[in-house]
């Protein structure tokens, strides 16, 4: 039987309860300030830089800037509950930090995939390239990286905040999340389950089927260069890139590609340390 209590606050769980792992735990999630340094340092760049001020860097300090505000909205929050022990968190901040949350990674995907065509740009054109890339094209690729991230990110947060909850408030998760959440609500969970499925996919092969067309015609550029070392500096140019994607694509993979949000997230939340500490540093 439901008991239709009104859920003010949530607790969360963590990834562990034994107090060594924790200790290294907060010592891994230290990563954080590096990550915000390193990041933050690429945005000062490219702004104060006047040699930095082609297409390729101003997506890199987009998406350095949205690497600053997805980890900023995740890790503080799980370092205030690992240094001060306090796992409570109230319903209206859950849902404010999965909005966010989700917003970001959304955005991350599209700009992940702009920024692809702007490697095949450069690689592929290059007598072309800033005709190609000029500046309406790059405002107008940021601003339909956002825009996607809204439209991925409103039916399925429209249909959570619709969730009801019985008498647990207990999320098994380091963070806020749809799963964890999705698996506490005594509500018919089915449709919204699909949607986020839906959505995540859609976002998933339409951004990554851009980044691989890119590639296949950058690599095949690149493997037609007379020299190694122009073969060499093609290849370093997209390496972070390629290495980004491999590492975000694939911890998103797992997180959100899952029959059902009932199964348990235990092998989730390591990825999503991976997800959210180590990829952006």
């Amino acid at each position: 039987m439901r008991n239709h209590m009104t859920i003010t606050t949530f607790i969360m769980l963590g990834l562990t309860d034994d107090p060594q792992l924790q200790v290294l735990l907060f010592n891994l999630s230290l990563t954080y300030v590096l990550s915000i340094t390193g990041n933050l340092t690429i945005i000062i760049l490219t702004v104060v830089d006047p040699h930095l001020k082609i297409p390729m860097y101003l997506f890199l300090r987009k998406f350095s800037f949205l690497e600053v505000s997805f980890t900023t909205v995740y890790i503080t929050r799980f370092l205030y509950s690992l240094s001060t022990e306090n796992n409570i968190i109230t319903y209206n901040a859950y849902a404010c930090q999965i909005f966010f949350v989700i917003l970001f990674e959304a955005t991350e995907f599209f700009l992940l995939a702009a920024m692809s065509y702007d490697c095949f740009a450069a690689i592929c054109k290059p007598l072309h390239y800033m005709t190609i890339m000029n500046n309406r094209v790059c405002i107008l690729l940021v601003f339909s990286c956002w825009v996607s991230g809204w439209m991925i990110i409103v039916p399925a947060l429209s249909l959570g905040l619709q969730l009801e909850f019985c008498d647990s408030n207990t999320v098994d998760h380091f963070k806020c999340d749809a799963s964890p959440l999705l698996k506490t609500s005594c509500s018919d969970t089915w449709v919204i389950e699909q949607m986020i499925i839906l959505v995540a996919v859609f976002a998933l092969i339409i951004t990554l089927f851009c980044v691989i067309l890119s590639y296949i015609h950058i690599i095949k550029t690149i493997v037609r260069f007379p020299s190694a070392q122009q073969r060499k500096k093609a290849f370093s140019t997209c390496s972070s890139h390629m290495i980004m994607v491999s590492m975000i694509y694939g911890s998103c993979t797992v997180i959100y590609i899952k029959p059902s949000a009932k199964e348990e997230v235990t092998i989730n939340k390591g990825v999503s340390v991976l997800m959210t500490s180590v990829a952006p540093f």
